[in-house]
C-alpha cells in the first residue's frame, strides 16, 4: 500500500528516496553508498544491504577547519574512499537519499571519485 506524504520539500525528498531505494540495493561485492545531509553537517556510509551492515562510515564533524561546506564535502568523499579501499572496497552503488545532485551531494561524489571509488 502506498502511503500519503505531504507535498513539500521534505515530503518530496522522501518520494524521491523511496523511489530511489526501490531501485538501488548495495551487495557484498558492491555495497551501497548512502548520502544524509543536514543544514550543518553531511554524513555518509558504506552499507551491504544483504546483511544490514554498516561497513564504513564517516561524517563532517571530525573535519575541522574553517571551510566551507562543499570543500568538506568533498573531503569527506576523499576521506570515505580512502577507508573503504583499507577494507578493500572499491565498487559502490550511490545512494544519493532523495536529495538533488548538486552542491555538496555531488562535492561527495566526486571526492570519492578522486579517492579511488568506482561507481
Amino acid at each position: 500500500m502506498r502511503r500519503k506524504v505531504n507535498r513539500n520539500y521534505k515530503g518530496k525528498r522522501i518520494t524521491r528516496r523511496r523511489r530511489i531505494r526501490a531501485k538501488v540495493s548495495g551487495t557484498r561485492e558492491k555495497p551501497r553508498l548512502s548520502v544524509f545531509r543536514s543544514n550543518r553537517q553531511l554524513q555518509a556510509q558504506i552499507i551491504d544491504d544483504t546483511l544490514g551492515f554498516t561497513l564504513v562510515s564517516l561524517s563532517t564533524l571530525g573535519i575541522k577547519g574553517r571551510e566551507t561546506k562543499v570543500s568538506k564535502a568533498r573531503k569527506l568523499g576523499f576521506d570515505l574512499a580512502k577507508k573503504s579501499l583499507e577494507k578493500g572496497i572499491e565498487r559502490v552503488v550511490f545512494d544519493r537519499g532523495g536529495y538533488l545532485y548538486h552542491g555538496r551531494i555531488k562535492a561527495l561524489a566526486d571526492g570519492a571519485r578522486e579517492g579511488g571509488l568506482k561507481f
